[in-house]
């Protein structure tokens, strides 16, 4: 099973990789919109990736403080951002939920095991966003016209990786004694919805439209 993880590992950094060239490609053409700084997140998200994973040796204690801070703050707000503030267009929405997600890290700095909940509430913010996107994409035509919307490429990946591996985040703990193959499985499918995930916000640069 290691092995196994080993090699989605080496894919998944690949992909990164090539989901991140991709928006290198196309920042240009996106430079007058909003859209740009997803390429950037993504050009962002490989180096640490790339440093943390595969070059540099860090203990495990410094590599849960760097994603405390920086790493999963990082992912979570920029995606609230996209959401909230630039498709939904709530900017209080958007300040909502990056306090209680910033409040929640500040907490987690100092209840060291409260360190999953940082992950599993950012989570369960991004899925009551994701529930909003899709009524706001049911409410007007851009379901009918879905291969050309850019978040519905990137609702699809959230859902897989962020939502689809949720209960993996909450019960890895409590199952890994008693059901330790589950948790195994769960992994393997961590690492492929990732894979997936990265390979959708490839796809929302090629087929989505740009919007301003």
């Amino acid at each position: 099973m290691e092995e196994l993880w080993h090699i989605l590992k080496q894919i998944l950094l690949v992909i990164q990789l090539l989901t991140a060239l991709v928006g290198c490609f196309y920042f240009f053409r996106l430079k007058h919109t909003y859209w740009k700084w997803f390429a950037v997140y993504l050009i962002i998200i490989f180096i640490q990736e790339l440093l943390l994973t595969h070059i540099l040796t860090i203990p495990t204690n410094t590599k849960q403080f760097y994603m405390l801070f920086l790493g999963y703050p990082l992912e979570f707000i920029f995606l609230y951002w996209l959401y909230a503030r630039k498709s939904l267009n709530r900017k209080r929405l958007f300040l909502f939920c990056s306090i209680i997600y910033l409040t929640i890290s500040f907490i987690s700095a100092y209840i060291h095991t409260l360190f999953s909940i940082n992950f599993n509430v950012g989570t369960l913010l991004l899925t009551f966003l994701v529930i909003l996107e899709y009524l706001k994409q049911i409410k007007n035509e851009d379901i009918l016209r879905f291969q050309e919307n850019k978040m519905f490429y990137i609702n699809l990946g959230v859902i897989l990786f962020y939502v689809g591996t949720l209960p993996f985040h909450v019960f890895q703990k409590y199952l890994y004694t008693d059901y330790q193959t589950v948790v195994e499985y769960y992994y393997v499918y961590f690492l492929i919805a990732n894979c997936i995930m990265y390979l959708l916000f490839a796809a929302s640069f090629i087929w989505g439209e740009e919007d301003s």
